[in-house]
This record gives C-alpha cells, structure tokens and sequence, in this order.
C-alpha cells in the first residue's frame, strides 16, 4: 500500500480580475447594470463558438499553474514564498474550500485546515459547540471528541469563555482555540496557515511544539509561515513558490536558501515603485527608501551605535491629502524574525501626506542591530482602518561593526541581535539605601 498521502497533479487555479475602467464611477445605476446585463447576454450569443471577447475592464489571473508534487505520510512540509506566490490558494484548494480550474488532487485521510481567522467556526455557536462540530465534520464520534476534550480546552485556555459563542472571542482566543481543535482531533493531515501570526510568542511556541508532535506521531503536517527559522526547526521538507508554480521542492534548509537569496537580491534589482508583489488598496504607495546618517547623507550599509533615519518615499495617488495615516517599518534577521517594528501610532506620531507625493522620514539614535544582514518590510494604512500598502523585503542592509558599548566590544551577532547597555554591580541602590547582594 503506497504512503503518498497527498498526491496534486498539473494544478492550477485561475481568477478573473475586473477592472475599473478610466471615468468609470465605482457606482453604477440600476438602468446601468440592465444595460450592462444585456449587453453581455447579446455578446454571449454572438461571438463565435469555442471564442473569448475581449474586455479590457477583464483580466485572467492564474494564482497556480501546473502545480504537481506528492506528500508522503508523516512529512512535515514547510511552503513557502512572497506575497502572491499562490500559497493560501493552494491551502484553500488542499482544504476543499475552493475548486482548482485545472489539475487532480488525490487526498488519502481526514485534513483539519487552521487557515484564517473565522475558517470553520459557527460564529454563533459557543466554544464547547464548535469543538463538538469540527469533530463531527472530521468524522469523529461524540465519545472520541469527548475524550479528546479536555485537553483541547487546557492547550486553548479558554475554559472560562467556553459556553461563549464565538463571535464574541478575541482573535487571540479564536486561533488559540481553533489550533487546539484542529491538531488535537486526530486528523491524519495538519494544515496551517500563517494564521499562528495573531496569537503571542509563548503561544507559537508551543503550537510549533505541538505540530511537531504531530508529525512524530506519524501524521503529516503543511506549514505555512513567513518566519524562515520556524520552518526549519519543523519541516523536514521545503516547497518555494513563485509566480504559483514550484521553484524549489527539497529540503527545509535549501527552499529557505533560495528564498532569501531572491528577497535580498529583489530589492537590489527592482526599483520599489515598479514593484508588484505588494497589497493595500493601492491609494498611497511607497516608491523608495533610503537610509540617511546623522548628516543627510545616504549609507548602504550601517553601525551599530549609530543614528539614522529611514526614508519612505510616497506616492499619494487619491490627489488629497490625507491626515491620521500609519506607518511601520518591520525589521527582519536573516531567517525572517522580526527584530524590531517602528510604528508611528506606538508613539501617536501618525503623519499626514501630501496630495501627490513626498517623503516620511523615522529617525531612530544609537543603532542596536548587531552584525548581521537585514530586511525591511513597509506598511502604510490610513486611520488604522484601509492598508494602503504592504510590501515585503522592501530593502535589505547590512550591520558592519560599530562601537555600540563604546569599548570595541561588537557583542555576540550569533547569540542575539539586539544591543543593550546594563550596569552590573556587585550592589544595588534603591531608594538611596545600598543593598549589597
């Protein structure tokens, strides 16, 4: 009896996008979508057999195209890839959520899908019902989800909230829950998604504990995750995506590799304005970055100690000036954790932009990035409400040196990151009384 679990063959998965056409209100009239509708119908009927009419307001999107590979039992397999690569599409289609256009999936075993928040709850339903109805769907019995149950509400730690329905739990406690459900009720293949993103450290630690459990145990386990040192330490296989089709099917280690080869080398290569592989409404977009020392001056690499400012350069494509709009630098180690996030809201120090174009400038003193090679990734949205903009490996920079402790001292880059001054004493003053310890 052959172990392939998951076998997907020439896989692909086509959207058709529309486009606003230019003059084009977004609202249209009922005598508007009358006129369209029977429009369409008339083309329908007279374009000839087996042909497509072109419409520019109408594009075909391919987010898989010829997608193959076999996933064989007890696997823990890491994918990975930008935005865009095509991997939710392909979860969504592994989780029968969505239909592919073309292509064959042979699936052997009972999948429970962690995608995103508010995938497979009843929102209505209390926390105790729902356990009971993931377990049903997965074709369990009462007695077997029964038995399974405390340990589902200890992992999620939400006994206090159980008889809640859960429209009413933080998106903390929905994911801690939704986990707890999926990887405790025995199905022989795991599926998650970046999903684990919402929840806090501690509680990521110990879902990566528990899927590697999982995959000890025998069961398969396809992790989605944007931090390159998860997918390492879990997954023994790695599958690197690119434009929806495969670049990369080996190991964890060698998918990593290429991943972060391309996102160093793609800031390098492409402008940031001509960049595609981005979201947000596309209203306000970052179209450069630079990093400034003390003196205006733009550096390519950086020390640690030093002071700098990033500057994001925009283009405000509403033609009005916006007020209240968030800003984030995420900055991110060599294997894709972040180290530090700068936010203009953290310190109520939201901007506003001009109605075309101009620049954010955040100024940061006494660098405390030790040696290394980083990336960053921006954000913008407005009011905290629409995301105008995001975009991964915006730039990368590397740390040479500096005097950060002001002894030479360059601290340990393969132990930590970040840089911090402490006194140490053999005694410690409080309240202007000396303690000896």
């Amino acid at each position: 009896m052959s172990d392939t679990v998951i076998r997907v063959d020439n896989l692909s998965k086509k959207y058709v996008l529309s486009h606003q056409q230019e003059g084009q209100s977004r609202y249209k009239s009922l005598r508007e979508v009358i006129s369209n509708g029977a429009k369409s119908l008339s083309q329908k009927f007279l374009k000839p057999s087996g042909k497509e009419i072109y419409s520019p307001s109408r594009e075909e999107f391919w987010a898989l195209k010829d997608v193959s590979f076999e996933i064989k039992q007890g696997d823990r397999v890491g994918i990975i890839g930008r935005n865009g690569a095509g991997k939710s599409t392909l979860l969504k289609i592994l989780s029968r959520i969505t239909e592919p256009t073309n292509g064959r999936i042979k699936i052997n075993g009972r999948v429970a899908s962690l995608l995103e928040v508010g995938t497979g709850f009843h929102p209505e339903l209390t926390g105790r019902e729902n356990i009971f109805l993931n377990g049903a769907i997965l074709g369990m019995s009462k007695a077997e989800i029964k038995r399974k149950f405390d340990e589902i509400v200890d992992f999620a730690e939400v006994e206090k909230f159980l008889d809640t329905p859960v429209k009413r739990y933080s998106s903390g406690m929905y994911v801690r829950l939704a986990f707890a459900v999926a990887a405790h009720l025995e199905p022989e293949i795991l599926i998650v998604d970046e999903v684990l993103a919402v929840g806090d450290a501690q509680f990521q630690k110990k879902c990566l504990g528990k899927m590697e459990d999982v995959g000890k145990e025998g069961r398969t386990v396809i992790f989605v995750s944007h931090q390159m040192s998860a997918v390492e330490s879990l997954c023994t296989r790695g599958i690197l995506l690119e434009s929806g089709t495969i670049s990369i099917d080996g190991t964890s280690e060698q998918a990593v590799r290429a991943y972060l080869e391309k996102a160093y080398s793609l800031g390098e290569m492409t402008p940031l304005w001509q960049r595609t592989d981005r979201s947000g409404s596309g209203r306000v977009r970052a179209s450069s970055f630079r990093i400034l020392n003390s003196e205006g001056i733009q550096e390519s690499s950086l020390k640690s100690g030093e002071d700098y400012y990033f500057e994001i350069g925009y283009l405000n494509n509403t033609g009005i000036a916006l007020k209240d709009v968030v800003v984030s630098l995420d900055i991110f180690d060599e294997k894709g954790n972040r180290i530090l996030l700068l936010r203009t809201n953290f310190t109520k120090s939201n901007v506003s932009l001009n109605p075309d174009k101009g620049y954010i400038f955040c100024g940061i003193n006494n660098l405390l990035l030790t040696h290394g090679s980083y990336r960053f990734s921006i954000f913008i949205s407005h009011s905290d409400t629409e995301i105008l903009d995001y975009i991964e490996d915006a730039a990368s920079v590397n740390v040479d040196g500096g005097d950060f402790f002001g002894t030479g001292s360059s601290g340990l880059p393969s132990h930590c990151k970040i840089l911090a001054k402490a006194n140490w004493s053999t005694k410690i003053a409080i309240n202007n009384h000396n303690y000896l310890l």
